[in-house]
């Protein structure tokens, strides 16, 4: 059964960094490889509804941000670790949310529902 596993996660002060990682497992199971699916992060803040964050697809094209972060976070990309990684630098209040990764096949969507494989989600709070 695939599985994403993120971790990283934790209290940062404003104006600091987290690096974020999701590692996929069991893709093989879905009947095709790691590479063609797309990977993507999302975050939620309770009560507001699960937005996209940013969208890598192949080896290292990201094909999406958010507005909020661009400039500010990057997401990578090692296919041979089976790993994605978000590095958030100069984080503010409003980036507090739970961290997810998510895996979808073929095609980037910033849409929840088009959405194949979920992790549980990581916690980042940014808080002096």
């Amino acid at each position: 059964q695939p599985q994403l596993v993120e971790s990283g996660g934790g209290l940062v002060q404003p104006g600091g960094s987290l690096r974020l990682s999701c590692t996929a497992s069991g893709f093989t199971a879905s009947g095709f490889t790691l590479d063609v699916y797309t990977m993507s992060w999302f975050r939620q803040v309770p009560g507001k509804e699960r937005e996209a964050v940013s969208c890598i697809r192949g080896a290292d094209i990201v094909t999406y941000y958010a507005d909020s972060v661009k400039g500010r976070f990057t997401m990578s990309r090692d296919n041979a670790k089976n790993t994605v990684y978000l590095q958030m630098n100069s984080l503010k209040p409003e980036d507090t949310a739970v961290y997810y990764c998510a895996a979808r096949f073929l095609v980037c969507s910033n849409a929840v529902k088009d959405v194949n494989y979920w992790g549980v989600g990581t916690l980042v709070t940014v808080s002096s």
